[in-house]
Formats: C-alpha cells, structure tokens, sequence
C-alpha cells in the first residue's frame, strides 16, 4: 500500500498526529482533518507532504465536503484512521444530555460519516483500510465516563459488523484501543483533578496509569506503530479485530 492516501481524523494532535507523522514517515500521502485550524496548520509542519482539511465529523455533509476535497487533492482514499473523539467525565448523574449526545455525534457517528464516504470508493482498490480508534473503554467499564463507554462499545460493535460485511473484498475493518495515554486529554484530566482535589499531579497521575499493569501512560508513537502493522500486506487477514495496546490492562 505504498504511496496511497491515508485520512486522519482528529488529526491535528495526540494519537491522531502521532499517526499521521507515521504514515508519512511510510510514505504515504496524508490529509489530517479536525476543527481547530490554528491546530491543523501547527500540526502540518510536523507531516511530510501532507495537507490539512477542517472538518466537523458529526456534521455529515460537512464530512461529505471535507472528503470530496481530500480526493480532489490526493485522489482515491486506501486507509481511513477515525481517530476524532471527545471523552467528557462525571459521575452518571451528572453527564448532561449535551455530553451524551457529543459522544454519538463525534465517537460513533463521525466514525460512520467518514466511512460512508470512502467505503465503496475502496471497493474498487486493490486494498484498503479501515481502522477506527475504540480505547480500552470499549472492552471494559470505567467509572465516571459512561457516555464515553457507551460510544466505544458501539464503534466497536460497527467495526467487528462492517468487517464481516467487507470481509469479501480486500477491505479490513479494525479497531486499535488504547490504554490511558499521554495526551493532552490526560493532561488535562490530571489538571481537572489536581484543581478539584487538591491532590498532587504525581498523585492525581497514578489514577490513570494504575490502570495499566506496566504502571505508565501509553506512548502516542505506540499506538501509531499498530497502524502501520495493521496497514501491512502482513495483516492482510486481520479484520474485525480490537487491538488493546495497554500494557495488559485488558487481554
């Protein structure tokens, strides 16, 4: 598959950039897509040859214009990272419906309008990829983010569907799900605490990285290199999968 297009969405930072970085680095031509355009062009710098597009994955026809746009500059897409989410955190009682709605929009429902919009394009490649990002929040509970849960056992759910549908064609459908990483999303979260809790950020750190058994925050670069694997003609027969990549938190 090299040389072909690569879409990320999310993007512009975190694991998202991290990924795009890789891909890059692989050879591939790379479109990052997320909705902070100062963030977009900051990443831009950081990936070879690529090109940045906002986009606003809940909102589907501005996916549908963000894609027409994205081939009309590097042509047909072979792998589609969906890798856009949000992970707001609050007790059950406390999640607001605005919360619970965001999750859908952006963690399932994002990830269904960007494959709507590659899906029977691929068809017609030699090979293809689909890899959506589910978070260990999708294998297990977690306390306090039940709308995020909720949203990653559902892209989970599409993933293993879509790839038996897709399994007779050269198309695999997969799915990476991280541990706790060191993202700005846990960096903020550990702000979150440190305010509320008055606990110190070394302590309100070891809430997350307890979770995974190698008592550390998963590497953005780590999760990248899934992808390149997954993206290899080695993987060929990988479809339908959750990938945990969280230092055996989950097995």
């Amino acid at each position: 598959m090299a040389g072909t297009h690569a879409v990320v969405t999310g993007g512009g930072s975190g694991i998202g950039l991290a990924i795009a970085q890789a891909l890059a680095g692989a050879g591939h031509s790379v479109t990052i897509m997320g909705r902070s355009v100062a963030r977009l062009d900051a990443a831009l710098a950081t990936v070879p040859g690529g090109r940045a597009i906002a986009c606003n994955v809940a909102d589907p026809a501005d996916v549908a214009r963000a894609f027409a746009d994205a081939v009309a500059a590097a042509g047909p897409v072979a792998i589609l990272v969906n890798n856009a989410g949000v992970a707001p955190s609050a007790p059950f009682g406390r999640i607001s419906l605005a919360d619970w709605r965001q999750c859908i929009d952006i963690n399932l429902m994002g990830a269904v309008h960007a494959i709507g919009q590659v899906v029977e394009p691929m068809k017609a490649l030699p090979s293809a990829r689909i890899i959506n990002m589910a978070s260990t929040a999708a294998l297990k509970g977690y306390g306090y983010v039940t709308a995020y849960a909720a949203s990653k056992h559902a892209l989970l759910g599409l993933t293993r569907s879509l790839a038996l549908e897709l399994a007779g064609s050269a198309i695999t459908v997969n799915a990476i799900c991280p541990g706790f990483a060191d993202t700005e999303i846990i960096r903020d979260s550990v702000a979150r605490i440190v305010e509320k809790t008055g606990r110190t950020e070394a302590q309100a750190l070891a809430s997350f990285t307890a979770a995974n058994p190698q008592g550390r925050l998963i590497a953005p670069d780590e999760v990248a290199g899934a992808v390149l694997w997954l993206i290899s003609d080695a993987a060929r027969s990988v479809t339908g999968q959750a990938i945990a990549v969280a230092g055996g938190e989950v097995m």
